[in-house]
């Protein structure tokens, strides 16, 4: 109880100073959406990335710095998935680890007759169960600047840590408030992850991201990025996949 309280006090003095004026200036050429949001949504989103950015172990990998442009521009792409959250701060990341670009890391793959081949794989980005995130600056700037996309790399990672929070292991189900909610949230996930595979397969071209056939966690990744990137085409393409995100986030992206 006592390191609650003493957290609580921390944090209502770091949110009681001034928002830096060069913090803005991050937003606004980094982070595409920021402009889009309301004044009172800005300032709420203010504080979530300030919050973020005090409490993670920041750690520049290969040689790159970690700048407080690079975390600005990572916190605020991560707090608008909980901008609509009440008390969630992704606490159960410690660490943010941040690359120049692409990098490679060691990966054993399971063939024929179960032969198991060690070697290394490119990588964008990774999300651990209790941290750490794993981030290519040079992927999370395209996605924070790209309007519209449909890709954005810390919307996919962070989405990861949110799906981990009903234990160890992503099934592309985070915690749920009902079991109303989880009911509705199995049909159409399921649904929706059928519709993808069948689509990818046959050569069609999906809204959503054929890397989310991978299995339902990467669906969820790949959906939320749909989502935040692409509101508009979802809702008219996807709409009951648009309204459980919606309720799930509590945002509408599209009003």
């Amino acid at each position: 109880m006592i390191f609650k309280w003493l957290k609580n006090r921390r944090r209502k003095k770091l949110l009681a100073q001034p928002f830096p004026d060069v913090w803005l200036t991050y937003l606004e050429e980094n982070v595409h959406f920021y402009q889009d949001l309301p004044e009172t949504q800005q300032r709420k989103l203010q504080d979530i990335l300030r919050l973020i950015v005090a409490e993670k172990n920041w750690e520049g990998c290969k040689g790159f710095t970690v700048t407080e442009e690079v975390k600005v521009t990572i916190s605020a792409q991560a707090a608008l998935l909980v901008l609509g959250m009440r008390g969630q701060y992704f606490d159960r990341v410690q660490s943010i680890l941040v690359y120049p670009t692409v990098y490679f890391a060691a990966e054993k793959t399971m063939g024929p007759g179960g032969v198991v081949t060690e070697g290394n794989s490119a990588r964008e980005g990774e999300a651990w169960y209790r941290g750490p995130v794993i981030l290519s600056w040079d992927d999370v700037l395209r996605g924070g600047r790209h309007e519209h996309d449909g890709r954005n790399l810390v919307f996919h990672e962070f989405a990861h840590q949110l799906d981990m929070l009903n234990g160890r292991s992503t099934n592309g189900t985070p915690v749920m408030e009902s079991k109303q909610q989880y009911q509705q949230w199995q049909k159409v996930l399921h649904s929706e992850y059928n519709q993808l595979v069948h689509d990818c397969r046959n050569r069609k071209r999906p809204l959503l991201d054929c890397y989310g056939t991978t299995n339902l966690a990467e669906f969820f990744a790949v959906a939320t990025e749909c989502f935040f990137e692409r509101p508009q085409q979802m809702q008219h393409k996807h709409l009951d996949l648009y309204n459980i995100l919606a309720d799930f986030y509590h945002q509408n992206r599209v009003a």
